[in-house]
């Protein structure tokens, strides 16, 4: 096949800011509007539980596609985190993780399944709902880890430590309430 026939599907980047394609937004748009279709469409048990499935592996991905928005990373450790959040790595069940700060960088530590093993591969994300500003919580990724980003700190577990990097999201957009991606407890803009 030439490759010059090939659709527009990437991201233009220009240092660290990142400028979507036409393409690439409306695969985003697709996708966002795929979690919010299954995710809402709970009225059999076995058809919500395939959405949340779903939702539990797409909502992470959108998370992700934050790091290629200069704008919507974060630079520095938010100050003033509870000692527990809700951590949950991609496609495992959701746990906690004990929060510190050690010369002024985040140090996460992480008590739950799936916790990337391969010493080439895995990062966290510190998630902060862009409306209200709230961090909602940490995910795992057991994927190559970006380079370029502002490290936050580090996500450990055993002997095992990832980098923390942090990015804002609008949370309502990712996790549903009937399937949360971080649990009840990380419903942003909810007192």
């Amino acid at each position: 096949a030439d490759r010059d026939a090939l659709p527009d599907v990437g991201v233009l980047a220009f240092g660290m800011t990142a400028i979507p394609t036409p393409a690439c937004r409306s695969a985003r748009g697709a996708a966002l509007a795929l979690i919010t279709t299954l995710a809402a469409c709970g009225g059999r048990e076995g058809n919500r539980a395939a959405a949340c499935g779903i939702a539990q592996l797409a909502g992470p991905a959108i998370v992700q596609q934050q790091l290629d928005n200069a704008r919507q990373i974060l630079t520095a450790a938010p100050i003033g985190l509870p000692a527990e959040l809700p951590a949950r790595v991609v496609g495992q069940r959701e746990s906690r993780v004990a929060v510190s700060y050690v010369d002024e960088r985040l140090a996460v530590s992480y008590g739950g399944e799936g916790f990337p093993v391969d010493p080439q591969v895995g990062f966290g994300l510190l998630v902060v709902d862009d409306t209200s500003q709230r961090v909602v919580g940490v995910l795992i990724y057991d994927a190559v880890v970006p380079q370029g980003r502002p490290e936050l700190g580090y996500v450990t577990s055993g002997e095992r430590s990832v980098p923390l990097f942090g990015v804002r999201v609008s949370w309502i957009d990712v996790s549903n309430p009937r399937c949360p991606l971080l649990g009840d407890t990380a419903q942003a803009g909810r007192s």
